[in-house]
């Protein structure tokens, strides 16, 4: 249609990836959802489907060239949200995952290249590593290993974000990276091995809840529709005020936390859970703490309140209770 702007999600039948395809929708959007449904899923997408302006293509990004990626009109915004982002998943296919983090963001990149297309990089916490400062500030440059069991997802998205600030800064490629904190919300997967999921399926299901350490690893969570608002209003702003907004703030890149500074040990959050499914019988059992485990994380977001004038509106509460609703009519 006339005047319709067109969006492309590369992961767009995935957890977050779904929810924000149905609100570009909403806004008017015609949407274009790239995924090959390793974690992503056709449920997700179903009732998007309905929608005339809604087009699903099942590829992977890694065998995509964009130079001849055809996409019927002109792509006006990209979200590069392909690659696993949960443990159980990308450890279970490491160099799947690193490639996809690397040859996603290239795809993405040179697709934003050749159209002039903004670009939206979903990064991730994980940059982070076990990180030496807490908060966590945009700033910060991580303490990962290089070598461990998590680094093919936490280094593939380093070196994603390298090549989209130097997409930037070489080429003038309008991309800005989003370091997403963990998020949670209705279309997880159940067999995602997210500590979330995980507690509210193992409850629903009467099974003890799986206390990785002794449960005193903090995280912070963030609802799905908080995330997906953060995004928007990240993408509506213009390159001129993102790199001199950027650039103040000593940053040579646009990077910006997005997640939920309030803080919760993994144990308070397996009882918060407990205490609202008040019928299930299982207990809190521990078991040996993963490689490379984050014992802290929390994001400052004092940018994402000055630059897009946002914070998280969804209390944990309220977003549990939904979330659990969703997984009471599957599990």
């Amino acid at each position: 249609m006339v005047g319709m702007k067109t969006a492309l999600v590369t992961g767009g039948a995935g957890f977050i990836g779904s929810h924000l395809c149905e609100r570009l929708l909403a806004e008017g959007y015609r949407v274009i959802a790239i995924d090959n449904l390793y974690t992503g899923s056709r449920e997700n997408i179903a009732p998007l489907a309905q929608n005339g302006g809604f087009t699903f293509i099942e590829a992977d990004v890694c065998d995509l060239d964009s130079g001849r990626f055809l996409v019927p009109g002109h792509i006006d915004e990209i979200y590069n949200l392909a690659c696993p982002a949960s443990p159980v998943h990308y450890q279970a296919a490491p160099l799947k995952t690193a490639l996809t983090s690397a040859k996603g963001a290239l795809f993405a990149l040179e697709l934003a290249r050749t159209s002039g297309a903004k670009l939206l990089h979903a990064s991730t916490s994980e940059i982070y590593g076990d990180p030496i400062e807490h908060p966590q500030r945009e700033t910060h440059w991580g303490n990962v290993n290089t070598i461990g069991v998590r680094s093919c997802y936490d280094e593939g998205k380093r070196f994603a974000e390298t090549l989209a600030s130097d997409y930037r800064r070489t080429l003038g490629v309008d991309v800005r990276m989003a370091r997403i904190f963990n998020t949670y919300g209705p279309r997880m997967d159940a067999q995602d091995g997210r500590v979330v999921s995980n507690f509210i399926v193992q409850a629903l299901r009467g099974n003890d809840l799986t206390i990785y350490g002794d449960g005193s690893q903090t995280r912070s969570f963030q609802y799905c529709t908080d995330l997906v608002e953060a995004m928007r209003r990240y993408m509506a702003l213009e390159k001129p005020a993102l790199d001199g907004f950027f650039a103040s703030h000593g940053l040579g890149a646009c990077v910006l936390n997005i997640g939920n500074p309030a803080e919760y040990t993994v144990k308070e959050l397996a009882k918060k859970v407990l205490k609202m499914l008040p019928s299930s019988s299982s207990r809190l059992v521990a078991r040996p703490l993963p490689g490379d485990d984050p014992r802290k994380r929390r994001p400052d977001i004092t940018l994402a309140r000055e630059l897009l004038g946002w914070e998280p509106r969804v209390q944990l509460d309220e977003g549990l209770a939904k979330t659990i609703e969703y997984f009471r009519g599957r599990v």
